[in-house]
């Protein structure tokens, strides 16, 4: 399937993180669909700019993972903004926590983690969950990583944060299937984007070799899997974990 087969027409999605890296590739992935799209980050420059690139489409309403009321105001400014929601990709994260054993990870690091990734994903979709039951066909993507599925070391809090991901998506699931809303998860593998410049080349050499595909993953490889799991030919598949990473990983 490719990009141009998606058509999103009428969508309404609200993507966190999105002023760069592989949340801005889903934004301008919808777009072309489209679908009209809110952009959501705490890089609030880049963010308007890439709104105000992308034209009448898109725009932009800041919104900080960290903070339960800037989570609240931010979905519904979204949903204002777009006269609904249909769709919600909870790519928001802190990425950059690696490089540390389990000795040397800081309990702070361990729980800005937790919060960003674990707690902000739930209270977004908490916040976002009446509008997409009042569409009546809600699409809830959650970005997870195949770092746990494989147990990656020395990125331990994130490891942990996107396993409790996988988890929390089979719950929500099931909480909001009555709503006629489905709960899926991706599970990309290493990237490249800047969130991930950080990473030493020997754990991009470990993913290049062990992939069944031997490339370098981009953001691209990501996009359709997420935008199908937004059109209503999905609409039957929830609670689960779809891993995007050239078979790193086979689930």
């Amino acid at each position: 399937m490719s990009m141009q087969e998606i058509n999103l027409q009428g969508s309404k999605v609200l993507v966190t993180g999105s002023a760069r890296g592989l949340g801005e590739s889903f934004v301008r992935a919808l777009v072309a669909a489209g679908a009209q799209v809110t952009i959501s980050d705490v890089l609030h420059e880049r963010g308007q700019a890439l709104a105000k690139e992308l034209g009448p489409q898109t725009c932009y309403v800041p919104l900080d993972l960290l903070d339960p009321e800037s989570i609240r105001q931010g979905v519904q400014a979204a949903a204002q903004a777009m006269g609904g929601l249909t769709g919600l990709i909870n790519n928001a994260a802190i990425t950059h926590s690696g490089g540390k054993t389990m000795d040397e990870l800081a309990p702070e690091m361990w729980d800005r983690v937790m919060a960003v990734n674990v707690r902000g994903t739930w209270l977004v979709t908490r916040a976002a969950r009446p509008y997409l039951a009042a569409s009546g066909r809600g699409r809830v993507v959650n970005l997870a990583s195949d770092t746990a599925l494989w147990g990656a070391p020395r990125l331990m809090a994130y490891v942990a944060s996107k396993g409790a991901v996988v988890a929390m998506t089979r719950s929500l699931a099931r909480e909001m299937g009555a709503d006629a809303i489905t709960v899926n998860a991706i599970a990309p593998g290493l990237t490249l984007v800047e969130a991930t410049e950080y990473v030493p080349q020997e754990r991009h050499d470990q993913y290049l070799n062990g992939r069944a595909l031997q490339r370098p993953q981009i953001p691209e490889d990501v996009n359709t899997a997420a935008l199908f799991l937004l059109t209503q030919g999905s609409g039957f598949i929830t609670g689960q974990l779809l891993p995007v990473n050239g078979g790193f990983v086979m689930n």
